[in-house]
């Protein structure tokens, strides 16, 4: 195993201390590395929590700033926050108004966001993202896994707060993108937690795993390496037989690096991804493309396809100035 780290026993929290100073006019880390909190937070709104295992980067510490989270709590990698970091950063951020958890759809991020929305004093409303479209509720325990579309639950929530919207609209509106939001993935190869000092699974040299979840999880097959456009039909078929966009429709398309492939790569699958959305008579009317919802080192990326309307586009538009995503 090759990784730039000093110790296996403080790789997140040196990283930590590492991202804290370099976007210091962005965010601030609390004393005891609970969590990551916006520093220029706006008075009076709702608060947009979330977190989840590290490993992820820059989901969801990047995603802390104007227009987006208020505070993210970082687990052990691959591993939930426990709830009472997860509380600590609920009271750090209630500015009175209520605070909403974006929470991804897995057991012990579900759990544990639960038990510190239970602990909590103030007003606090949960919502889960769960738009993997590769598993469904008879192949995985918990129901579908929350995937990069949670980057647009995020980005649109964090707008609609920043602009005044209330909790239960903001509830609401979480049901609302969710409901427009699918995603899917494709690993080239695996990823190595630092701990384990192993790859999470084997892939042969021409092997690739189709729909694999963003902690190396199995996706919907294990086949032989294809062209990008193959790849990208596959993983588009199933997110429009599951998302029925209706014909004409805007969409906003994200292709996702998960770490380990270049720019170059990424933008090679978003033309596929665009010129097939189009033979769909889909209008593809607003982009991103980058890594952004990454499982460690993985070679890979994944689609995610969001059905836009005039409210959403908006709000997707709107002003964002955070480590990892501004305009």
């Amino acid at each position: 195993m090759k990784k730039l780290i000093n110790d296996v026993a403080t790789v997140l929290d040196e990283s930590l201390d590492g991202f804290a100073a370099a976007h210091a006019e962005l965010i601030e880390m609390d004393t005891e590395r609970r969590f990551v909190r916006r520093r220029a937070a706006a008075p009076g709104k709702v608060a947009l929590v979330s977190g989840g295992g590290s490993g992820h980067e820059p989901l969801h510490a990047g995603f802390v700033g104007q227009g987006m989270l208020d505070a993210a709590v970082p687990g052990a990698i691959f591993t939930s926050p426990t709830p009472d970091r997860i509380l600590a950063a609920i009271e750090a951020v209630d500015a009175g108004a209520g605070v909403l958890l974006i929470v991804k759809n897995y057991e012990g991020d579900v759990m544990n966001f639960e038990m510190a929305a239970e602990m909590a004093t103030g007003r606090v409303a949960s919502v889960l993202v769960d738009d993997d479209v590769a598993v469904d509720n008879s192949s995985y325990s918990i129901g579908r896994r929350g995937v990069a579309g949670t980057l647009v639950v995020e980005k649109i929530l964090g707008a609609a707060a920043e602009q005044g919207m209330g909790l239960d609209a903001l509830t609401a509106l979480a049901g609302r993108v969710s409901a427009a939001t699918r995603s899917m993935g494709v690993a080239l190869s695996s990823c190595t937690v630092p701990a384990a000092g192993k790859p999470t699974f084997e892939l042969g040299e021409d092997e690739i795993e189709i729909g694999v979840g963003i902690h190396g999880e199995p996706g919907r097959r294990r086949g032989p390496m294809a062209p990008a456009a193959t790849i990208v039909n596959e993983l588009l078929d199933a997110i429009l037989a599951d998302l029925k966009p209706a014909a004409g429709a805007r969409c906003l398309l994200f292709v996702n690096g998960f770490g380990g492939t270049p720019s170059g790569e990424l933008y090679l699958v978003y033309d596929a991804a665009r010129r097939r959305l189009a033979k769909e008579g889909l209008d593809v009317a607003r982009s991103l493309v980058g890594t952004y919802v990454t499982s460690l080192e993985m070679a890979g990326c994944s689609l995610t396809v969001t059905v836009l309307d005039d409210e959403l586009a908006a709000l997707w538009d709107a002003p964002v100035r955070t480590p990892a995503l501004c305009w």
